[in-house]
């Protein structure tokens, strides 16, 4: 498989007066064609800033990428103008957000929306943009695709308004689709057939996927490889099963034991001690140390490498 998107220590910053707040600190990740990688921690563990830097969508002033690559093809994106990353923008690089009804214009009928996208990327008339975006709701599940065109966000459920997020996302077949939490506010019926319609549009349009995500049930149903964040940084890197099979890095451990499972009876679910730093208050060494039932004397003192062998890395003594 070739590569499609690699970010290459990737470092995003931000800035209040003269203090430095680090919040992605050194990240790389490699997406292939087609492929769907996941990339997990708790809130604040930097995912958002993460999938914002490679759109160039930094929250500006006082945001910042001060450092690395992200290599689109090659094509290094930090170099590019606003102008020229507004042409990949939703057309090589599509988003859905976490919350559609904040992603969607509310006085803009759901047509509006599409057709606004493929009319600036695909120089289609009107006409024509307005029997695309039909067949595109079609395509993400309306069976009236013809009377959704024509409504308001606010007069569809949770549910129907991510599809329409997709759709529009979906809308110039981007190389990559950057899902940020796409099923946080769903219940697990419609999460489950939103995850299977992202799954089918990946393989329909070979798509690559970035999936953002707390919630490593949704990872194990549709992510190839994983990717787990910590404070800024990457903390293991695994194909889904081998991560799932034998968690290398503590923190990767205690996520898989937080999930509840169908399986024998358990009393008490495990939890990790404590909250995730903020990045303006990391602590010195491993910053998972001071939460970390394995940690000692090193890890305090020291901050550990991330460490590849056998097609897995792990930052862990």
């Amino acid at each position: 498989m070739t590569t499609l998107l690699e970010v290459k220590n990737l470092k995003t910053s931000f800035f209040k007066k003269k203090n430095e707040v680090k919040a992605v600190d050194g990240v790389d990740i490699v997406i292939k064609k087609g492929e769907t990688v996941a990339l997990v921690g708790e809130s604040g563990s930097g995912k958002s800033i993460t999938s914002l830097s490679i759109m160039g969508l930094v929250p500006s002033p006082g945001g910042k990428i001060v450092g690395g690559q992200i290599l689109l093809e090659g094509k290094d994106l930090t170099t590019l103008s606003e102008k020229e990353m507004c042409r990949i923008r939703g057309n090589e690089i599509s988003m859905i957000f976490q919350e559609p009804m904040t992603s969607l214009n509310p006085v803009l009928t759901i047509g509006e929306q599409i057709t606004e996208v493929i009319i600036y990327h695909q120089k289609l008339s009107k006409k024509e943009a307005e029997q695309k975006a039909i067949e595109l709701l079609k395509l993400v599940g309306f069976s009236r695709a013809d009377e959704i065109i024509h409504e308001y966000p606010h007069r569809l459920s949770g549910g129907m308004r991510q599809r329409v997020m997709i759709a529009m996302a979906m809308s110039c077949n981007p190389k990559l689709l950057i899902a940020d939490e796409p099923t946080t506010a769903l219940d697990v019926t419609i999460q489950a057939q939103i995850l299977e319609l992202m799954k089918g549009l990946s393989d329909q349009f070979d798509t690559s996927i970035l999936l953002i995500t707390h919630d490593l049930g949704v990872v194990s149903e549709v992510a190839e490889r994983v990717v787990v964040m910590y404070c800024g940084q990457v903390v293991e890197e695994a194909h889904v099963d081998d991560l799932f099979d034998e968690p290398l890095h503590p923190y990767t451990e205690g996520l898989i034991q937080s999930i509840p499972s169908i399986e024998g009876e358990i009393e008490r679910l495990q939890n990790i001690e404590g909250n995730v730093p903020t990045p303006d208050q990391l602590p010195k060494g491993c910053r998972f140390a001071p939460r970390c039932s394995k940690a000692f004397g090193r890890c305090f003192e020291e901050a550990p490498q991330l460490i590849e062998k056998d097609g897995r890395a792990v930052r862990c003594f």
